[in-house]
């Protein structure tokens, strides 16, 4: 009797997990990767859920960087101990992995990205997160330009004054831009510094450094700041999961300006680090419902939230974190919810 408890606690197990991952309805039993992939859209061939990669998601210790999938390669689903696999094979683009002295590398950047990073390279080359407003106000600004100018623009010279540090070459211009604060608890979660422009030292005398702006995204103005320009590598070969911790955040901005957010779209939200995101994360994003009166009893009635898109974090900060909007099914809007999918 007892071992046909544990025979069925076994199957009940068993069962559970394999509800756990839900295959697509059609979904091919092999997949060969073309330039211009990304891993979300090759998940979501093989997957309803394709945050769910990494529980199917087989990697070959036979296989050089197993982790990173280049067009060419072959996923062939499998099935292990009873549950779905997928396994990878090198294309013949890629070679075939020989005991061999001789070494072959290909370069990492060759490898398809988890979302489609050219909707966000401008982006990040364009964005800055500061932590406090002293961040700025301590920076080293803009005191004049050149013959007098108040603003200016490429090519032109400008000078500064400020604490330079040894051997940097080259800075950012930034104007503080809006400050982001928690709508539930109201903690000022980050500014966000709005981009200038570029510029290069030149000369350096007493305390005024001069500069040459070789970009400018706008007219740069007497006072605007200068801060090191920062490496903002973006990973492309993270994969798609669930939050570590459960998330209960909002959508606190769009910075392309723009009020209604779709597909493809940057999105600021609430959470970070400390809230347990890390790149890769999806969210799922609720449609905040509306408040109606009841007419026949005259009550206040909140109309239940509604699922309306899903986003991928991919890049995060202590306290604030950016996503891009994989799908969306109706327009979504700044202070709509971002939840575990």
């Amino acid at each position: 009797m007892r071992k046909s408890l544990v025979a069925l606690l076994l199957m009940a197990a068993g069962s559970l997990a394999q509800a756990e991952v839900l295959l697509r309805d059609g979904h091919p039993q092999s997949y060969t990767v073309v330039r211009g992939d990304t891993l979300w859209d090759i998940s979501g061939k093989f997957l309803r859920q394709p945050w769910k990669w990494p529980k199917i998601w087989k990697a070959n210790p036979q296989v050089q960087n197993p982790h990173l999938i280049y067009p060419g390669d072959v996923l062939s689903l499998v099935y292990v101990d009873g549950q779905p696999r997928l396994v990878l094979g090198r294309g013949e683009s890629r070679g075939t992995i020989k005991l061999s002295p001789k070494v072959r590398s290909t370069p990492m950047a060759e490898a398809i990205p988890a979302i489609p990073l050219e909707k966000i390279n401008s982006f990040l080359l364009s964005n800055r997160i500061v932590d406090s407003e002293s961040e700025l106000s301590q920076a080293p600004y803009i005191v004049a330009g050149n013959a007098e100018r108040v603003v200016s623009g490429a090519g032109d010279r400008i000078y500064a004054r400020g604490s330079f540090a040894d051997g940097q070459p080259v800075y950012g211009l930034f104007r503080q831009g809006k400050t982001y604060t928690d709508p539930q608890t109201g903690e000022v979660l980050g500014i966000n510094a709005d981009d200038i422009g570029s510029g290069e030292v030149v000369a350096e005398e007493g305390d005024i450094t001069t500069l040459v702006l070789s970009r400018t995204t706008q007219e740069v103005r007497i006072g605007d700041r200068l801060l090191p320009t920062e490496e903002r590598a973006i990973s492309s070969t993270f994969m798609p999961s669930e939050p570590a911790l459960d998330i209960d955040g909002v959508i606190l901005d769009v910075p392309r300006g723009v009020t209604q957010v779709g597909q493809l779209d940057v999105v600021t939200l609430n959470k970070g680090l400390r809230d347990g995101l890390s790149e890769g994360n999806v969210l799922a994003v609720y449609k905040t419902g509306e408040t109606v009166r009841d007419r026949l009893t005259g009550e206040s009635v909140k109309i239940p939230d509604e699922r309306s898109g899903l986003l991928m974090v991919f890049r995060v900060y202590d306290k604030l974190s950016y996503g891009l909007v994989l799908n969306a099914n109706r327009s979504l809007a700044v202070l709509d919810k971002v939840r575990n999918p």
